[in-house]
C-alpha cells in the first residue's frame, strides 16, 4: 500500500518538474506534459491499482490528448484574442491603417516617417513635403507603404 501511496506522490512532483522547466523554457511544451502527469497522480490517487505499463501507456495517452487539445482548441483561441490577433509579431503590419507624420520628405518615392521614438522608411506613389500627414496602406518589409491622407 505505501508503494501505490507514494506512487501518486510521485507523478504530481514530475508534474511540478515539468512545469517548472515549462517556466524556465517556455514553449507550452512541457506544461500540458506536466498536467498529463498531474492529471496521472489524480488517477492513481483514485485508483491505486494501476500496474506500472498501465500507467505508462494512459501517460501517454494523456499527455498526446493535452497537447492536441492545446494545438488544436486553446492556442487559435488565444493567438485571435490576443491584441494584435495574427500579427501580434509582425508590428509593421499593425500600423496599417495608422496615420503618421513625414519626418523627412518624400522625394523619388522615398522619406521617413516618426512612428514612437523611432523612424521608418516610407515609400510613397508620389512626393510629399516635411510635415505631410500619410496612411499607411502596405507594408514591404521593413519599409512602410504609404500614401497622402485625405
Amino acid at each position: 500500500m505505501l508503494g501505490q501511496i507514494a506512487t501518486h506522490y510521485l507523478w504530481w512532483i514530475l508534474a511540478l518538474l515539468l512545469i517548472a522547466g515549462e517556466v524556465m523554457m517556455p514553449g507550452y511544451f512541457l506544461l500540458w506534459v506536466g498536467i498529463a502527469a498531474a492529471a496521472m497522480g489524480v488517477l492513481l490517487w483514485l485508483f491505486p491499482g494501476l500496474g506500472l505499463l498501465a500507467q505508462a501507456v494512459l501517460f501517454a495517452v494523456l499527455a498526446l490528448a493535452a497537447c492536441l487539445a492545446y494545438a488544436r482548441w486553446l492556442r487559435p483561441r488565444v493567438e485571435r484574442d490576443a491584441p494584435g490577433g495574427e500579427r501580434l509579431n509582425r508590428r509593421a503590419e499593425q500600423m496599417v491603417g495608422q496615420r503618421y507624420e513625414l519626418v523627412e520628405p518624400i522625394v523619388n518615392g522615398r522619406g521617413k516617417v516618426r512612428v514612437g521614438d523611432g523612424q521608418w522608411l516610407v515609400s510613397g506613389p508620389e512626393d510629399l513635403p516635411l510635415g505631410s500627414t500619410v496612411e499607411v496602406v502596405a507594408v514591404d518589409g521593413t519599409t512602410l507603404k504609404v500614401r497622402a491622407a485625405a
